[in-house]
């Protein structure tokens, strides 16, 4: 995962991932085969995702297990996505499905029993694995005009768009897409809606772009094999606003994380 979190930043640049450095501090009592399954998994999304160690640290920790990573990519000089440049009238677009590692994460502490067994484990799969989305932040080169990836969530996120572009958002809440694990979530539960958009780990790719793009980025999204949906619009002013099928504002009580 703390790979995967990271190249998903460079997809939100456009960035096509090459190499990272890990520092590990691992503490006395690590059981003996966690180091070999861990870098087994290393080793295969190496392969997955076309990067390679190169270099870090290894030390004895007194405390916790801590690691860090910085992963490093590569994009045309001056071309890289940025979050700063969402203009008025702009699309606002999401890849893949939104809310499912926040309420992964409520059923890997023993929440949502109302799902069954197989939602519950694909909840918790989209928590514990996510799917940086490396093939399509590359094409979205001359396509987007601002990316972010979700982690801090959705709501949050965009929020991070229109403060870096001074402008406004509106989000269609009916045309999020969720999965039908969280979609059977939010309906056995309503208030979980506000959670699935509010809360972080989903590792998506949002973007805005000219609605005259639509068709370049459909395109995109098809060869890079993600589902790709439009959820709102770019105004002018400030804030994010998500609207309800009866054209009512949600409220949120946690808009996401927030770093500082």
């Amino acid at each position: 995962k703390i790979l995967r979190a990271n190249l998903s930043d460079l997809a939100a640049m456009g960035a096509v991932p090459r190499a990272y450095a890990m520092g590990l501090a691992l503490p006395a009592g690590l059981p003996a085969n966690w180091l070999a399954e861990f870098a087994a998994g290393l080793a295969s999304d190496q392969a997955l995702f076309g990067v390679t160690l190169i270099g870090g640290d290894t030390i004895r920790a007194s405390g916790a297990l801590t690691l860090s990573l910085t992963a490093f990519g590569e994009v045309p000089q001056g071309q890289a996505l940025r979050r700063s440049g969402a203009q008025v009238g702009d699309d606002i677009c999401v890849s893949g499905t939104i809310g499912d590692a926040a309420l992964g994460l409520l059923a890997a502490e023993g929440g949502l029993s109302t799902l069954s067994q197989p939602e519950r484990s694909a909840l918790i799969t989209r928590y514990r694995l996510p799917q940086p989305r490396t093939e399509l932040g590359k094409r979205l080169i001359g396509q987007a005009s601002a990316v972010i990836d979700i982690s801090d969530g959705l709501v949050a996120d965009l929020g991070h768009i229109c403060a870096a572009s001074a402008v406004a958002a509106c989000i269609e809440g009916p045309l999020v897409p969720l999965s039908p694990a969280a979609a059977a979530a939010c309906d056995a539960d309503a208030k979980l809606l506000n959670r699935a958009l509010s809360g972080g780990d989903d590792y998506e790719l949002l973007i805005t772009a000219p609605q005259a793009a639509a068709g370049e980025l459909a395109s995109a999204a098809k060869s890079a094999d993600v589902a790709l949906s439009r959820i709102g619009t770019i105004y002018e002013g400030s804030g994010v606003r998500i609207m309800t099928s009866d054209g009512e504002e949600m409220n949120f009580t946690n808009a996401g994380y927030g770093h500082f």
